[in-house]
């Protein structure tokens, strides 16, 4: 009897977020968390969950510009040391979005691991942006290489974090970003006082953030003056911008 062959695994996209626009202007892909290690496959209901709040608050903002949000369907639920599949799913989700709709931006946007995904899988012709949440970075190893940053040249970089996160280093996506800003200006960098990895505590506030972030490198919309000011400032200031409570509740000037 012939062996039967497993099916290769496949990133997929979810369904988008909301209607689809007929014309489609900028994507948004969605990378959830992951693990450090794990060949499981992750449940897509859980995945889709975790980022899916991002995902209609984006959705919303951009409908009339032509904004279709994605979330990406991993293989596996861990980065998997050398393999880095999270971050080659996000780049294989970024040739579908340029075969599905074209030559339109993209903006990665993720959290925790799926933070790290989009931050490595910057470099992607396609994407002209990187939003990373709370992002988990490995600790630094004098025997092993850092994390790249060249790939982020030309692309406008937000990272935020909670300063009590205890399970992704907020030291180490500070020194993550100060690395990229010597490569490249357009970075910012918001600590978010007191909150934890899940952005639990300031939640309104880090979606009009993520929002204003997104609608401006999609779509050309004026930043907020918070926003303008972190990308202009140099580091460290520019890198340890406070996230004011009630921030969206009076964006512009």
């Amino acid at each position: 009897m012939a062996q039967q062959l497993t099916p290769a695994r496949t990133a997929r996209l979810g369904k988008a977020i909301g209607p689809e626009p007929t014309a489609v202007s900028g994507v948004v892909l969605l990378l959830p968390g992951g693990e450090e290690v794990s060949e499981r496959r992750p449940s897509p209901m859980w995945a889709a969950a975790s980022v899916r709040g991002l995902g209609r608050r984006l959705t919303r903002a951009g409908r009339e510009e032509g904004l279709v949000t994605h979330v990406v369907h991993y293989r596996y639920r861990g980065w998997n040391g050398g393999a880095a599949h999270l971050a080659a799913d996000a780049t294989w989700a970024a040739d579908e979005v340029v075969r599905r709709y074209g030559d339109v931006p993209v903006c990665l946007a993720g959290t925790g691991m799926g933070g790290r995904a989009a931050l490595r899988a910057g470099g992607h012709a396609a994407v002209n942006s990187v939003l990373a949440l709370a992002p988990w970075l490995p600790q630094e190893d004098v025997a092993a290489p850092p994390e790249p940053v060249k790939q982020l040249v030309g692309r406008r970089v937000m990272v935020v974090h909670g300063t009590h996160d205890d399970r992704s280093d907020p030291e180490l996506s500070f020194r993550l970003a100060a690395r990229v800003k010597k490569a490249n200006r357009d970075v910012c960098r918001f600590e978010v006082h007191a909150d934890g990895h899940g952005l639990h505590q300031y939640r309104d506030e880090v979606l009009a953030l993520a929002e204003d972030f997104v609608m401006g490198v999609l779509f050309g919309r004026t930043f907020s003056r918070p926003v303008e000011d972190a990308l202009a400032a140099p580091p460290p200031l520019g890198l340890r911008m406070p996230l004011a409570a009630g921030f969206g509740k009076s964006l512009r000037r």
